[in-house]
């Protein structure tokens, strides 16, 4: 059998997450997505299959905030939650479920899942 690449491996594990991680219109799911370049976070109502809340390190809000597009270190991606958070209390959003879409639970995922709490969004 074939050795599996990472991001096969990060496939398999984020499908293994979805099976159990649902957002409803109460708790809806707040995803993310880290590229080499990019970091992205969603909160997604799968009833409804529609986005509420996004924001990215490529959006221009997040430029004006940092001087710079695309945020690659942790800084960045605690600046980004945020933007998130600000605008998931905006839409009436404190409760959430977190997908952390099949990536390990260190590093920049580890460091936006903590500010979001230490922000005031519950999960």
């Amino acid at each position: 059998m074939a050795k599996l690449s990472s991001h096969a491996r990060r496939e398999r594990r984020h499908k293994r997450i979805r099976k159990k991680v649902f957002g409803t219109p109460e708790r809806p799911r707040l995803c993310v997505y880290r590229s080499l370049h990019s970091f992205y976070a969603q909160i997604v109502d799968d009833t409804k299959a529609h986005t509420i809340v996004s924001a990215s390190t490529i959006d221009p809000e997040f430029t004006k905030l940092t001087g710079k597009r695309g945020g690659k270190s942790i800084e960045d991606v605690r600046k980004l939650a945020e933007i998130l958070v600000q605008k998931a209390k905006e839409k009436g959003i404190s409760k959430v479920v977190f997908d952390r879409g099949g990536f390990l639970y260190h590093g920049k995922i580890k460091a936006f899942a903590d500010r979001c709490r230490e922000l005031g969004l519950e999960f």
